[in-house]
């Protein structure tokens, strides 16, 4: 993967999106954001997504109804879940897929990163 690659974000607290796009560019990433698990949807984000960052508790869709609805359309991007709940642990998809990590904010940016290269196929 490139250096370029193309990480989304959705999480519905604009602080953490422009936290996170900070975060990412900093380290070489191209960063998209939304608002919501919907926006990404039905932006068709999805298809240029090396990895997808996303808060699990949102309005209208969950993460974790996200990660099932990706899997049902058949959509294969390595996810991260990033939440504000304790102790949430990773839930598998239909099929026995989950997430790559989840990550309960606050969080450690140095571990998330190193999670999203090694996800990426990235030197740390």
């Amino acid at each position: 993967m490139s250096d370029t690659a193309i990480i989304s974000i959705i999480d519905d607290d604009e602080s953490v999106r422009v936290a996170l796009d900070g975060l990412l560019r900093s380290h070489g990433y191209r960063v998209r954001t939304y608002a919501s698990a919907i926006d990404f949807l039905s932006s068709g984000g999805f298809e240029n997504t090396a990895c997808l960052l996303s808060d699990i508790q949102m309005p209208e869709m969950t993460g974790t109804q996200l990660s099932d609805e990706l899997c049902l359309r058949g959509i294969e991007i390595p996810l991260i879940f990033i939440t504000g709940l304790p102790a949430v642990p990773p839930r598998a998809r239909p099929g026995g897929t989950g997430p790559v990590a989840v990550f309960p904010k606050p969080f450690n940016c140095a571990e998330l990163i190193a999670c999203i290269d090694s996800v990426l196929g990235r030197l740390a």
